[in-house]
């Protein structure tokens, strides 16, 4: 299980694990995979001591940081101006109506507000170019990090520019063709293509059926195939079409390194494919997760409608913080991104393990093809 992209990043198997979680990272990059942190509701300090602690615990293996800079936001035609300003005039087109709703939300559904000495934190994270660049500071001065990527549209030219300076790889995801193609113009070294099934942003065009198009639209721009992938069967089938790898999300949620906590853990494992939605409700953009009341209240006709990328996700700031620290108390309204395959979800177990059971099934699934060959 070897392609030419891992020659290129160091890595033993092209199976890359996209989590927030840095204990995940460093154990799938040791396990011979590349681990990859989303940052982008990091502070640029917090990102520092998450790498740091990372290149203490990964070893010699490389990793990828992830960034959240959407091609079209709320607030993008401001410029690349001092986050705190951009705030600050964001917080002013956000109308109180939507903040008020989600208050109720949460208060009726019993998760209590946080305590007086703790601060929700600052509503815009990494969501802007303003915002992601200084994230992108502190991931290029950590030499063990191989890969940038940027999970919404085309990033910036100057972000490119930067990356390729520094001597590292850019990647983007997409999910569709032409945002594939606009990608390969603008200079990103992979494509990583997510289908519908995916959790977190996706679009709305299957996995089986967007792959090869895309694999065939860029070639030779090395292609990950994202979506709807949890085994090594599901792994073959990808690169069987042309793909130099997967990329894997929902996954490494309910191992046991995650840092997920326990009720929103037992929220995945108990979850099955149908138990997933596309909602606007938490980020401003189509995001899967786990239908609940919260994902159900703001589809209804009689509440407001989520607002664009930035502003629902600052709305919803203090939600996630409230979210985060009741857990047990807040499932019923919590933000749970994930996948379908959340229902091959049914267990927890180590990252080494999730790694070497993903290469066999894969080694079992190109066995089996060969032999149907031989035959025919």
């Amino acid at each position: 299980m070897r392609t030419e992209l891992c020659d290129r990043l160091g890595i033993e198997f092209p199976i890359f694990a996209f989590t927030h979680c840095r204990d995940v990272v460093a154990a799938v990059s040791q396990a011979g995979g590349l681990g990859v942190l989303g940052v982008v509701g990091f502070s640029p300090e917090q990102i520092e001591k998450e790498l740091r602690w990372i290149d203490d615990h990964v070893g010699d293996h490389p990793y990828g940081v992830d960034l959240v800079i959407p091609s079209k936001y709320e607030g993008m035609d401001l410029g690349n101006i001092d986050p705190e300003v951009l705030e600050k005039q964001l917080q002013d087109m956000v109308p109180k109506e939507h903040r008020d709703f989600a208050a109720k939300l949460l208060d009726d559904a019993g998760v209590p507000e946080l305590p007086d000495d703790q601060d929700s934190g600052p509503e815009l994270l990494g969501w802007t170019e303003a915002t992601a660049s200084p994230q992108l500071d502190v991931a290029l001065a950590h030499d063990k990090v191989v890969l940038i990527a940027n999970a919404l549209g085309t990033p910036p030219a100057e972000i490119i520019e930067r990356v390729h300076e520094s001597g590292r790889l850019m990647a983007g995801l997409c999910g569709k063709v032409h945002q594939a193609v606009r990608n390969k113009e603008a200079g990103l070294d992979i494509i990583i293509v997510q289908g519908y099934e995916g959790g977190g942003h996706t679009g709305d065009i299957g996995s089986m059926v967007l792959w090869p198009q895309v694999i065939d639209a860029v070639a030779p721009t090395p292609v990950l195939a994202a979506g709807g992938i949890a085994s090594g069967r599901q792994a073959a089938a990808a690169i069987a079409m042309g793909a130099q790898g997967v990329w894997t999300g929902s996954l490494w949620l309910t191992v046991a390194e995650s840092a997920c906590e326990p009720p929103q853990k037992a929220s995945y494992l108990g979850a099955t494919s149908a138990d997933t939605v596309r909602s606007r409700s938490y980020t401003g953009k189509p995001c899967r997760m786990l239908r609940n009341e919260w994902t159900e209240a703001w589809e209804a006709t009689d509440t407001p409608d989520p607002l664009g990328m930035p502003l629902q996700g600052m709305v919803t700031s203090n939600a996630m913080s409230r979210v985060h620290r009741y857990g047990e108390q807040a499932q019923q309204v919590a933000f749970n991104p994930v996948g379908q395959v959340v229902g091959m979800m049914n267990e927890e177990r180590s990252c080494r393990d999730v790694i070497q059971e993903m290469v066999e099934d894969y080694v079992d699934a190109c066995e089996r093809l060969s032999t149907i060959n031989e035959r025919a």
